[in-house]
């Protein structure tokens, strides 16, 4: 049925170049329907199915690269004081606490003190959250933990007042205990009963193990000596329409283009999961797969909130019909006249940085390190990133079409370089 369903989309959207905006739309909402994209799971899956359906129209040579992710399927996550009752977005590494819960005393954790049989509550200054590594999110887990906290639940304070899903390392050891994500909307009471020491129950009760994910890696091979790689992830916490639909739109308008266009280098595209494992599936490729940075003439890494739409905060969020501008451009230093020159005029894009390890995000922090002389990549943060509002509001063809077209151009200069 995906297959199928798949050859339908090809055929109703022949290669545009440059893109259509309606044709990045379709794209968009096609991405958007498979649901949540965790690793492995069906929304993931199905995205990839229908990418290498897409591929192999075109004529590509296609793979699944497989490797295993860690997964959680949730039966229950709340916490609940008095008779108020809030869900929670258990974190990866997921700790489970039983069917039962943990009922014990909740206590704020910046407040000091022994933890010993009680629950921490973490509050994060304001921001827009990424991963678990981060120091502020990080260090007081810790520190919570090592003062006997039997659980932890932390407030993602940021712009949406949602949940926030933080990215964490699969390779690495998790916290033992539980830990999860409170939506600031949510922490009112929440708060006050920690104030007070009172007693909340915490649920998580949830199948946790590991299931198989896979890279897809298309190939066009066309006898050059160098190659042409462009990557983007696929997964993430949620539906991650404008996360990660506005960069799978790009790419999939770049792979139709490029075949069209027949640049004397070969193509390999590489749609990546395990991305909210920090990079996970990019890695995999990078040591297994990738070809060699003597054989390659250049790397494209187009990442995060490529094209996501801006919001005024008023008393409510209210739609912009322009894009967010915390996205950021790198190239390295061969290629950062061309590129500027290509997104000239696109907010936020427009200053592009050397792509190092201070500046680089995502996955190209790795192929900067591995030694790919040539690259241009993109990462950003909007609004509603690693929520479950990350929907069809977030993003649109009209957005994504500026930035494909950008894309374009700057790998036609670098090819000329």
């Amino acid at each position: 049925m995906l297959a199928t369903g798949a050859a339908t989309a090809v055929r109703a959207a022949p290669a545009i170049a440059p893109p259509d905006a309606a044709w990045l739309q379709a794209v968009l909402e096609r991405f958007a329907g498979f649901g949540i994209k965790a690793s492995g799971g069906a929304g993931d899956t199905a995205s990839g199915v229908w990418l290498e359906s897409d591929l192999t129209a075109l004529g590509f040579r296609c793979e699944r690269q497989a490797f295993q992710v860690p997964y959680a399927e949730v039966r229950e996550a709340t916490l609940a004081v008095d008779d108020r009752v809030a869900p929670v977005f258990p974190q990866a590494l997921v700790k489970t606490t039983g069917v039962n819960g943990l009922t014990l005393p909740l206590k704020l954790a910046g407040a000091g003190g022994v933890l010993d049989g009680a629950i921490a509550l973490v509050v994060l200054p304001f921001g827009r959250w990424i991963s678990m590594a981060q120091p502020p999110v990080d260090l007081a887990l810790a520190d919570a933990f090592d003062r006997g906290a039997a659980a932890a639940v932390v407030v993602t304070t940021g712009p949406t007042g949602e949940t926030i899903g933080l990215n964490v390392s699969a390779t690495k050891p998790g916290f033992r205990r539980p830990v999860v994500i409170l939506a600031p909307k949510d922490a009112e009471p929440f708060l006050a009963a920690a104030k007070v020491g009172a007693t909340v129950t915490l649920t998580v009760d949830a199948e946790v193990g590991k299931r198989s994910a896979f890279n897809l890696i298309g190939r066009l091979d066309r006898g050059a000596a160098q190659t042409l790689i462009v990557t983007t992830p696929r997964s993430g916490w949620f539906t991650c329409a404008a996360e990660r639909g506005a960069g799978v739109a790009v790419w999939l308008s770049l792979a139709h283009a490029l075949t069209a266009a027949k640049p004397g280098v070969n193509l390999e595209f590489v749609a990546t999961s395990g991305h909210e494992y920090i990079y996970l599936g990019g890695e995999q490729y990078l040591e297994h797969h990738a070809p060699k940075p003597a054989d390659t003439r250049l790397w494209v890494h187009i990442g995060a909130s490529a094209a996501a739409r801006d919001w005024h905060e008023l008393a409510t969020l209210r739609p912009l019909p322009s894009a967010d501008s915390q996205r950021v451009l790198t190239a390295t230093p061969d290629l950062l006249e061309p590129t500027r020159a290509a997104f000239k005029g696109l907010n936020g894009l427009e200053a592009v940085y050397e792509a190092n390890k201070a500046n680089a995000g995502g996955e190209l922090v790795n192929v900067i390190e591995a030694g790919y002389r040539s690259a241009i990549g993109l990462y950003g943060g909007h609004r509603f990133f690693h929520t479950a509002g990350d929907d069809m509001r977030c993003v649109s063809g009209d957005l994504v079409q500026p930035v494909a077209k950008a894309f374009r151009a700057a790998i036609d200069g670098a090819l000329r370089t």
